[in-house]
């Protein structure tokens, strides 16, 4: 995305201009020279320099990688402060030297040119490297605040092409840029991104434990701002500005871009002043172009030589015959393959030594037989423990305190003859290994005892058993609801035969809330559930499909101003299959593990399709629907409370708390029978719509975990 790659594209095109004006500046200053036989002396440096840049974006990538997610944000945190740094360094240094770097680098070569040919490969590699390894670091810095590589890679790559172009036509006398102004402007602009990046690394830092006043908030307004509005994408991905700041992020954004614009701008104003100073008129409309001059002198020097108005730079002296046999010269490819080669052998190895593979952990051997052999008292703290199965039979394997059977740890699925990683935290306490193979009885392992203190988190497990109350309570308020929902469609079949249109729309919102209230059972109703609430996508002829059946299309006739003749059989075979449902579900089977599942999946629908639109047929309803499904999932709460108070006694109060604000805010956008559209909401109301089923949706998120059923037998 734009938003993401703006920033890359920003410093891609400056770091690139500058790099490639370097390059054009050399080559234009041995041309002139009549020393064109060392040009590949400066590609073999500028090679070298792009070698070098990759193989260090390679190592921070790794480095990353292989530290802990804590360690991570600490790292990242840092790399943007350094990031920052040289961007300052780097906009004030071209701020001062944008005039005369041209003349410099002449100076350089022509010092490199007496000297022999690993001078200006040296030469050509300083000047650009040093815009490479800049170009790295802000690249991986602005990829990492962006969570994805694709947008900064593509907006630095677009910078680059475009600066080397710029360039080509500098240095062919096709373009004439005004370089002092372009680099002032992009420099202010490089102020105010590195200001974002600067925020961004101090909450890395805070994240990482590195710095204080992680919740410490200035403002927090992910309530009422809609994080996926197009200004708010473009203020984060391009400024780093996000919803929620800490008060160290706004201090450090603001002071760091009231500080160095200040003296920025100051500075360029003193430039000004200098250059025009006793400067003729005329003299000062070409300053700006200094350095275009300097880069056309290549255009002048492509002249046989003698041809230059100007006297040509000294060339060294040819050699003297020489007396002895020559010797053996090296392949002309040599040194730019190791140019490249080594800089990347280099980064290889730190990235090995940065990321080894995981200590090997204690193996520990499961079998149906034997499990947990090899296991032995392990010392406090986080373990990776390898599993390897030397029976014959597929097997869960669990970490747990044998006194409760709380599990700490688990792999499912462990195949015969194969090891996988199983990762947990070991604190004082008893463990023992718990093997249940796909065919057989349990094993559990011997007991060992961790000392120290308590603190390891543990999950009491679930069997099919504790379940069995919850379910034949949420099997009874199924029940009762299909009972009602039976009465309702058929009332509004009669509303629809008898011509009542007015009254059949009141009464599908109540029916087609009724069985909204259901969603907790929706995988248990089979092909009843797309019957009679079916969407129309996919279908090949949409709303107007005759498989198109059931409440949507009800609602499409209903509110697309439909005959009821045209909407009779419909409605009469809506009426039929609640009927059919209502019969046919005592019957169907009803796993009990789906109820925490449901738990969360029911919201997770409601964002997708309700909270969208993406299901309204006219009605603009959607709001009403949102509201039932919360009523089915505070009465899928009230069966599972039981289970999640001994499991989880912080959770329920906070979910509480996250379906109240909802609820309230719900009931705000209906008013009687007349619920608001979603579509016509406001930005605000519906951020903060979007915003508090999210939370809700978060705080649900462990129930599945916390109620899975485990094998124990």
């Amino acid at each position: 995305m734009w938003d993401d790659a703006f920033p890359s594209f920003l410093i891609g095109l400056r770091e690139g201009l500058e790099a490639g004006l370097i390059v054009s500046v050399l080559v234009a200053t041995l041309v002139r020279a009549g020393a064109r036989a060392r040009l590949p002396q400066v590609w073999t440096g500028v090679l070298a320099a792009i070698a070098l840049s990759m193989s260090f974006g390679a190592v921070l990538t790794f480095t990353a990688a292989s530290l802990s997610t804590t360690a991570q944000e600490a790292f990242g945190g840092t790399l943007s402060i350094v990031a920052v740094a040289f961007v300052t360094a780097m906009v004030f240094w071209m701020r001062r030297s944008a005039r005369g770097f041209a003349g410099e680098i002449k100076e350089k070569v022509t010092e490199a040119l007496a000297m022999g040919a690993g001078v200006l490969v040296l030469t050509s590699f300083l000047a650009v490297g040093r815009e490479g390894l800049e170009t790295a670091l802000f690249l991986w810095t602005t990829a990492r605040a962006a969570n994805e590589s694709a947008g900064p890679l593509t907006g630095a790559g677009i910078g680059l092409v475009l600066a080397a172009a710029l360039c080509w036509g500098l240095y062919r006398r096709v373009l004439r840029i005004n370089l002092t102004r372009f680099f002032t402007a992009t420099g202010m602009v490089l102020i105010v991104i590195a200001a974002g990046v600067l925020g961004y690394g101090l909450r890395d830092l805070q994240e990482g434990t590195v710095l204080p006043g992680g919740t410490a908030y200035a403002f927090d307004l992910s309530g009422s701002v809609d994080a996926g509005a197009w200004y708010s994408t473009l203020l984060q991905g391009v400024l780093n500005l996000t919803p929620a700041m800490t008060w160290l992020q706004v201090a450090g954004y603001v002071g760091y871009l009231a500080v160095v614009m200040t003296l920025f701008v100051r500075g360029v104003r003193g430039v000004r002043e200098q250059s025009g100073a006793g400067v003729p008129a005329r003299a000062r409309a070409g300053a700006g172009a200094g350095a275009d001059e300097a880069v056309a002198d290549g255009k002048r020097a492509a002249a046989p030589p003698g041809t230059s108005p100007a006297a040509p730079l000294p060339a060294t002296e040819p050699p003297s015959t020489p007396t002895t046999a020559p010797t053996r010269r090296r392949p002309a490819w040599l040194i730019p393959v190791a140019v490249v080669a080594v800089p990347a052998l280099l980064a290889g190895l730190v990235v090995a030594l940065a990321h080894p593979k995981p200590a090997a952990g204690e193996t520990v051997a499961v079998s149906e037989t034997d499990c947990g052999q090899g296991f032995t008292a392990p010392e406090p703290g986080r373990h990776d423990f390898l599993m390897h199965n030397t029976g014959n039979q597929t097997s869960e394997v669990y970490l747990i305190d044998p006194s409760s059977n709380a599990v700490y740890g688990e792999t499912e699925g462990l195949a015969p003859g194969t090891t996988r990683d199983l990762v947990a935290t070991v604190a004082g306490g008893t463990y023992a290994w718990r093997c249940v193979p796909a065919d057989g009885k349990a094993v559990t392992s011997k007991a060992v005892r961790v000392g120290g203190a308590a603190g390891a988190h543990a999950v009491v497990p679930v069997s099919e058993r504790d379940l069995a109350a919850p379910l034949k309570a949420y099997r009874a308020y199924v029940d009762r609801g299909l009972a009602t929902l039976v009465t309702q469609t058929q009332k509004l079949s009669d509303d629809i035969r008898a011509g009542r249109l007015g009254t059949a729309r009141t009464d599908w919102l109540t029916a087609h809330r009724t069985y909204a209230s259901l969603g907790a059972a929706y995988g248990t109703f089979e092909d009843f559930d797309q019957k009679i609430d079916g969407r129309p996508d996919g279908l090949p002829g949409g709303v107007h499909d005759r498989d198109f059946t059931g409440f949507l299309r009800i609602e499409y006739g209903l509110w697309h101003g439909e005959p009821a003749s045209g909407l009779k059989g419909v409605a009469q075979q809506l009426a039929e299959d609640s009927a059919g449902l209502r019969k046919a579900f005592p019957h169907q089977y009803f796993d009990s593990s789906d109820l925490p599942l449901r738990a969360h999946e029911i919201l997770e629908n409601t964002l997708q399709f309700e909270l969208t639109g993406d299901t309204d047929q006219g009605s603009g309803t959607g709001l009403a629907t949102a509201d039932a499904n919360l009523a089915g999932t505070r009465e899928l709460l009230v069966v599972l409370k039981p289970l999640l108070t001994t499991r989880a006694p912080r959770l329920l109060p906070t979910v509480d708390a996250d379906i109240t604000r909802l609820q309230k805010l719900l009931d705000s956008t209906h008013h009687g029978t007349g619920w608001i559209p979603v579509d016509r909401l406001d930005r605000t109301a519906k951020a903060r719509l979007d915003g508090a089923t999210g939370q809700l949706l978060e705080d649900l998120s462990p129930v599945p975990d916390l109620l899975e059923v485990r094998k124990s037998a």
